[in-house]
């Protein structure tokens, strides 16, 4: 497909928690929270959370247990990975349907390239055709490029259509916080306002030498280019392939001895070297990550002398991160990532 006239941005509301509440139609208006195995008295976090949980300021990451005391009437279910993928290759599918190139970046998000005179028309397709197909309900932002297509869904929660281009770029965006641009987050944020830039304004006014003084000569010029509303604008149909394979687990109770915690990575590192040989790849980076109690995750990584296969190799490679982390501290989450 050639340049497209329009790029938007799909976003299905409350992705897991929608699919949850319609697989039980009785717990639709609820405060229903997604998460770990269901149970707010063990340790997990929120995956996701319906609207009426959001009033109690329930969010993705938090706690169950934090949750839990939020909203002591919420309905808890357990996260059920293999049921979100199913519905999201249906909601894919039925997007492939109609005449845009589907690029598909999550479970619940993907850009769309069209030409059309009319996008919000197409907007109002495209969630026509969602809701038929799956009954979801999903916002559509629309853009003359990526970035402001996806900054655009923002401005349309819940189940709504927003347009941002560079015709209204300055209008909706000058004086909000630089943290309202997509790809940057909270320590970039902190960054830029020890700098003294604090809006979008700011940060597209701010001199490139000086970002690339504090940030790096890619960076510092990339983040002022964001401040601009810059972005891309090709869409791309090419399947999704992933670059890592992981897995983590929360332990009930901390873990201490040195022994236990080395046993337990070399769990994980084994049934990622699965995921790796199951993947066809093989793996060229190994990263560990700890999560210290009572919430404090860091992660380490190292590159392999050659890529590799070999679970013998993974589980060594895994072993030799794990020696760079400070062990006097209790943990609570370990995880291994083969990255491709």
């Amino acid at each position: 497909m050639s340049t497209p006239d329009w790029v938007l941005h799909v976003d299905l509301d409350q992705f897991i928690a929608a699919v949850e509440v319609a697989r039980h139609p009785e717990l639709r208006g609820l405060p229903v929270v997604v998460g770990g195995n269901g149970d707010p008295t063990e340790r997990a976090v929120v995956a996701t959370a319906t609207y009426e949980a959001r009033e109690f300021g329930i969010h993705s990451g938090m706690p169950l247990r934090t949750a839990a005391k939020r909203c002591p009437d919420a309905v808890f279910l357990p996260h059920d990975r293999l049921a979100y993928e199913e519905v999201s290759e249906h909601v894919m599918a039925a997007l492939r349907e109609l005449p845009v190139v589907v690029e598909v970046v999550g479970w619940d998000e993907a850009f769309l390239g069209a030409h059309t005179d009319d996008p919000e028309a197409l907007a109002r397709e495209v969630q026509r055709k969602v809701h038929d197909d799956t009954g979801l309900s999903c916002t559509v932002g629309i853009g003359d490029n990526k970035l402001r297509a996806k900054i655009a869904t923002g401005f349309g929660k819940p189940a709504g259509i927003f347009r941002l281009t560079r015709a209204n770029w300055v209008t909706v965006m000058a004086t909000r916080p630089v943290d309202a641009l997509w790809g940057i987050g909270a320590r970039t944020t902190k960054k830029l306002n020890e700098l003294g830039i604090t809006t979008v304004t700011d940060l597209a006014r701010a001199d490139p030498q000086d970002l690339a003084t504090r940030f790096g000569p890619n960076m510092g010029p990339w983040y002022r280019n964001l401040a601009l509303g810059a972005g891309d604008t090709h869409v791309d149909a090419t399947p999704y392939v992933a670059k890592s394979r992981s897995r983590e687990v929360t332990f009930q109770q901390n873990l201490t001895d040195r022994t236990e915690i080395a046993a337990h990575v070399v769990e994980l590192a084994h049934r990622v070297a699965q995921d790796v040989a199951a993947e066809g790849r093989p793996a060229a980076r190994i990263a560990v990550k700890v999560r210290f109690a009572p919430f404090i995750t860091l992660s380490r990584s190292m590159t392999l002398p050659a890529p590799t296969s070999d679970p013998t190799e993974i589980e060594r490679a895994a072993l030799d991160v794990l020696d760079r982390f400070d062990h006097t501290r209790p943990i609570r989450l370990l995880g291994v990532r083969a990255e491709f």
